[in-house]
Parts: C-alpha cells; structure tokens; sequence
C-alpha cells in the first residue's frame, strides 16, 4: 500500500452540511445520497408490491451477496455468504456450529466489543469451557500477546481485525495458522475493519467471519453479512424459515422440505429479502468497490498520520504506525480527559467518539477535509492547554 495514490474528498457524494466535520465512521457510516436513494427507490418499490415478483425475493439478496464476496476477495463467492442483521447473528451462528468441549478454552480480547464478549461467554458457561481473555499487552503487540495464549486446549479464537477502542490491529494470518495447528477454529468480526482495510481471506482461512455493515461498508442500520468457511456450509442455521429451504423460489408448490438452499444461505436471517435496505447496501458496497479499499485505506491513513503527529504535543499517545490499522486511530490522554470535552466538540460541530474513558477514537474516511482536521484541533490545542497544570 506504499504509495498508493489517495483519493480527493469524495464529499460532495455525500449530506454533511458544511459546519459538520464528521470523523468518526467507526461509530456510524453515513449514508452516500446514491446509497440513500437506493433506499428510497426500495421503500418506494414496497409501496406498489404488485410490482414484486416472486424471482425479486432471491435477486436482490443475491446481488448484495455477489457484492460482498466480490469485497471480501478469493476465494469467496457468493455461495458461501449469508445475509444477517448483525456482528451479533454473526457470531450466534458461529457459536453454534463450533465444537467447544467441557475443558477447552475460548479465546477473546480484553476490551474487546461487548456482542463478542456475551456470545462466546455463553458458549462457554453452556459447553463447560473456560473463557479466556487476552489481556492488552502494554507494548500494544496484539499478536504476540494472542499467539502466546494458543494452546492445546484452545477451541476457537473469537476475533476482530482491529480493535475498536484504539485500532491496533492484529495478524490474522499468523494467528490462523497456529490455531489450525492445534485444531482450533477462528471466528471474526471484521466490522471495525472491512471495507477500509485489505484483508487476506485466502491466508486467514477463517471458519465464519462476519460484518455489520452499518459502519466502514456505509450502509444501513440492520444490514450485514456471514462469510461460512464451505467445510462448515452443511451446519445448523439459527432459523428455520422457508427461504433457506430448497425449492423456495416455487411460490405455486411451498412445502415442509427437510433439504436446504445450496451454500451458506441457510444462515440467512429470516426475511432476507429485504426490499427497503438491501439496494442500499448494493449501491454502498459498489461504491466501496468502484474507490478501492487500497486507496480508502491510504486516503484515510493520510489523516490519521498527520492528526497523531499533531496530537502528539498534547500528550496524547497513537498506538505506534506498524501496529496501527490506518483508517483507524486512538489517541490516549495520559491522565483524565480535559472537563465537558465531549461537549465542547459537539458544540463545534466536531464528531468523534470517546472509549475507554481516556482515548480518542478518530476515524476518518474519504469524504473528510483537511478544514475538519484543523477544525478539531482548534478544540483539542486550548482545552488540553487550559487543562494543564
């Protein structure tokens, strides 16, 4: 990615008023106006539904599935992703399909996104196996840390890419590796990083992997996909509705059938065709597609480089470059936080997020401006000077 050309702001695509320095993605992506209205046309199409034929059911779900396997790269295809409404679903799936022994141990983060933390927590209390939870390692070394708790009792790694308070990111290809050596499985949730991030699908070999798409995929709320790894395509679905069952596109003949559509389609969420939502979440991964996510990757790394520059006099410390995702940024204060900060950016029409207490979560896309950067830092620079003893 050295080198990779960065795009020019992409904001005219895009509703921000121009007061709005919008840099937070990692909380919520906002919509492009093609990709609202797609939305509206979906809506739009539902209010004249016998304009809805029977073959649009399975059409739409599966162009978004086309798409999102075109995203996530060899040797996905559209076969083996399944529609869900959330990282949660995702991972619910996955909890049920990977077999955890009483005794064996699943591995998490510490910090790491509550709907991850909850579904293996559960897993384990029901299978008699013991959670573990990586603690964060003080140089920020995620991988070391993880690949140091592998061992032969471990089940599965439930995973991100990134982590979400702070963007350190870690190496899924070596920690693939040594779980299929001890006979553990991976499940990820690349939410935080899919879409502006490269991922090596090929060398991770993960056994489901899933995304909300609500936020770096720019789509709407309630929208996401399961990537199922095919050694796990014949497993036990959440829901058993008809859409998942084979001959489901013979509206004239729908029966109780015991066989089930072909793929990873069996783990749709039921009603996946969802006709308002879902040319949305077409048009926002095209675009996705059309930019590249090389050169959102670098367009955004560009601002996070200079914003962890910058913030750097205030005392406020970036997980270093090498272990850092770039569209991805967390700047933490070495003690509290300067008093009603969050508010004092609000107020300048200045949108991040704060986590953990002490970190700032920056994140970037392309449709930001320099003016946003400098905008941000005409809160941080006084307030953190007035906070000073």
């Amino acid at each position: 990615m050295v080198g990779m050309p960065i795009l020019p702001s992409q904001r005219h695509l895009f509703d921000l008023p121009g007061h709005v320095a919008y840099l937070n993605c990692a909380y919520m992506g906002p919509l492009s106006n093609a990709v609202a209205e797609a939305t509206h046309g979906g809506v739009d199409r539902k209010r004249h539904p016998w304009a809805v034929f029977p073959a649009d059911f399975f059409s739409l779900a599966d162009q978004a599935r086309a798409a999102f396997a075109t995203l996530l790269g060899a040797p996905a295809t559209a076969e083996d992703i399944a529609l869900v409404p959330a990282a949660s679903y995702g991972m619910a799936v996955a909890s049920a399909n990977l077999t955890v022994r009483p005794g064996q141990t699943i591995l998490v983060l510490a910090e790491e996104f509550p709907s991850t933390i909850l579904t293996w927590r559960e897993r384990a209390r029901a299978g008699g196996a013991e959670l573990v939870t990586v603690p964060r390692p003080a140089d920020h070394d995620w991988t070391a840390a993880i690949l140091a708790a592998i061992d032969d009792r471990t089940a599965v790694a439930a995973l991100p890419a990134v982590h979400w308070i702070d963007g350190a990111t870690i190496d899924l290809v070596r920690i693939g590796a040594r779980l299929r050596q001890v006979g553990a499985a991976l499940a990820l949730d690349l939410t935080q990083s899919l879409g502006a991030r490269p991922f090596p699908l090929a060398e991770v070999d993960p056994d489901f992997l899933v995304v909300a798409a609500y936020k770096w995929l720019l789509s709407p709320y309630s929208t996401g996909f399961l990537y199922v790894a095919p050694r796990h395509q014949n497993g036990r679905p959440l829901e058993h509705h008809w859409f998942g069952r084979a001959g489901a596109q013979d509206f004239s003949n729908l029966g109780y059938p015991d066989g089930f559509q072909r793929g990873a389609r069996r783990f749709d969420v039921g009603e996946p065709a969802n006709f308002a939502l879902l040319p949305g979440v077409t048009a926002a991964l095209e675009q996705i597609l059309d930019w590249g996510v090389d050169r959102i990757a670098a367009t955004a790394g560009a601002f996070t480089d200079a914003i962890a520059t910058r913030a750097d006099p205030l005392g406020l410390a970036a997980v270093p470059t090498q272990l850092r995702a770039r569209h991805y940024l967390g700047l933490k204060a070495a003690g509290a936080l300067p008093a009603g900060l969050a508010g004092l950016l609000t107020r300048q029409g200045v949108h991040i997020s704060i986590r953990g207490g002490r970190t700032l979560r920056i994140t970037p896309h392309v449709y930001n401006e320099w003016w946003e950067v400098d905008r941000l830092f005409s809160v941080l620079e006084p307030a953190f000077a007035a906070a000073r003893p």
